[in-house]
């Protein structure tokens, strides 16, 4: 079992898709364009909270740069961010076991203060020694800052790093800070074309696949 695990958050730990889409289709409905698509919401997530309001905007027809969009979303999203949120099945069971095997973070584009209560209401903090948020002094994904102080933070290598996510971002973080990656096929940012991976790469399509010998 590798000696520190990292997990990215939405499309990776936990489904939040619904959430994110009702808020920035709140944010819309307020600005007064038309909802958009639940899958078109989530093609958006990856980058940030703030590059997720640009990227609606921008498919609304509205300008990206519309003045406090983001702190408008943000005031949609706070009060619901649990309200369809939930780890992916198998998840807890997977953590409690890979917890008593390895080091396990969070890593995600996230904002903290969200991310904090995201984990801390599905009662999945416990399992985590550090979690990073993408508005933290570490920067975001596929920037490596965040990830190689993990790496010194638990004390391991880089090379001795797995970094679980869901997304072409996450990829680009694992091979820019030199870790391992597996990449989750259930999430809703697994989205790539072959040329993408270069054959080191891990595959997994639930959480409990992470038990399997590949991660041994």
């Amino acid at each position: 079992m590798r000696s520190l695990i990292v997990f990215d958050l939405d499309g990776t730990l936990v489904d939040s898709s619904v959430d994110l889409a009702n808020a920035v289709n709140a944010l819309l409905r307020e600005l007064g364009a038309a909802p958009i698509a639940v899958d078109e919401v989530v093609a958006m997530v990856g980058d940030g909270a703030a590059v997720l309001v640009r990227r609606a905007l921008t498919a609304a027809g509205l300008d990206p740069e519309t003045p406090g969009a983001l702190d408008r979303f943000l005031a949609h999203y706070d009060p619901h961010l649990l309200d369809n949120t939930r780890p992916y099945p198998g998840m807890t069971e997977t953590l409690d076991e890979l917890s008593q095997r390895a080091t396990l973070a969070v890593l995600t584009n996230k904002p903290a203060k969200a991310t904090e209560r995201v984990l801390s209401g599905l009662d999945m903090r416990r399992y985590f020694r550090e979690v990073i948020g993408g508005d933290t002094s570490w920067g975001r994904k596929p920037a490596p800052a965040g990830l190689l102080h993990i790496c010194e933070a638990g004390g391991a290598r880089p090379a001795d790093t797995l970094l679980v996510g869901d997304s072409a971002v996450d990829l680009a973080t694992a091979r820019n800070a030199g870790t391992r990656i597996c990449l989750a096929r259930y999430g809703f940012g697994f989205r790539f074309s072959g040329p993408a991976f270069r054959g080191d790469e891990i595959f997994i399509d639930a959480p409990r696949d992470l038990l399997q010998s590949a991660l041994v």
